[in-house]
């Protein structure tokens, strides 16, 4: 093996603690949009978001950058970044209204999502048991949401819908998988921030300087988080260290708790720990179907 590449998957402690690590400065990223919602438009903080990303990437690739951004699917990457930037467009907004580990939980449907997308328009098979998991998931956030009742918050239906987003844009990763992980990167950052940067003068507030800081962290949280992530998939096997995602609704609960006074209510715990079962069977099951084609490979 050449000094200084590693193989995907050779290092699964590593790219365990990269994920735990990852998710815990994603959700601190995502209490950080919420305390900006309270002053700002979303749309503002969708903006530094993806900027703190734009510059972790121009530090890393610099000159490289117009050859990576090269593909031969301009289109179907150009979809991918308004999935991405609408999901968390939708999932800042919900923050000025429902609680962060409500959020999460209805956002955290995605994998299952993404199974289910898979079958209805890439072929993928989905059998009755993944079925029953995906259909579980769904009967969690529909716990948390409460549609009917009196404590429906029609906010909580922003995270569905940014669930959605984020697991067509999935699909469309997996339609585009003949480019690198780097140029699909790109082009979600450097579209992103430029419809991002086209929109935000029309919400634009004036930052004041006890918010500056807020302002600064998101972007560092955002492009550290990403980094992070990256790098735990390129040290780990995906289907090893994907479930421990699932630790993010626990930091939500704490961050919401701790810096909102938001505690998450029997009910939504009931639904996020329905998602969580439901995620980890569907996972469980793909990884079991998974495991005799890598043998035949």
């Amino acid at each position: 093996m050449m000094r200084g590449l590693r193989r995907p998957g050779s290092d699964q402690s590593a790219g365990i603690l990269l994920l735990l690590a990852a998710i815990l400065s994603f959700t601190l990223m995502d209490a950080t949009a919420k305390y900006l919602t309270q002053f700002y438009h979303p749309a503002q903080v969708v903006w530094a978001r993806f900027a703190g990303n734009m510059v972790l990437l121009v530090a890393i690739f610099h000159v490289r950058i117009p050859t990576l951004m090269r593909t031969r699917q301009p289109g179907v990457q150009f979809l991918r970044c308004l999935t991405q930037i609408g999901s968390v467009g939708l999932f800042f907004s919900s923050l000025q209204y429902i609680g962060l580990a409500e959020a999460t939980a209805i956002m955290d449907i995605n994998p299952v999502l993404i199974t289910l997308g898979a079958a209805l328009f890439l072929g993928e098979s989905i059998g009755i048991r993944r079925a029953l998991g995906i259909a579980a998931a769904l009967a969690g956030a529909l716990i948390i949401i409460r549609p009917g009742m009196g404590v429906f918050q029609p906010a909580a239906i922003l995270p569905l819908i940014g669930a959605f987003t984020y697991a067509a844009g999935a699909l469309l990763t997996r339609v585009v998988r003949g480019d690198s992980t780097a140029t699909s990167l790109l082009w979600s950052t450097v579209f992103g921030t430029l419809i991002a940067s086209l929109a935000v003068p029309f919400f634009w507030q004036p930052i004041q300087m006890e918010h500056l800081w807020a302002f600064l962290l998101i972007g560092v949280l955002g492009a550290g988080s990403q980094a992070m992530l990256i790098r735990a998939f390129a040290l780990a096997e995906a289907g090893a260290i994907a479930p421990f995602g699932y630790t993010g609704l626990i930091w939500a609960g704490v961050w919401g708790a701790l810096f909102f006074g938001q505690i998450p209510d029997g009910w939504t715990i009931l639904g996020a720990a329905i998602i969580v079962a439901a995620g980890i069977y569907v996972w469980s099951r793909e990884a079991a179907l998974a495991r005799p084609a890598t043998r035949k490979a």
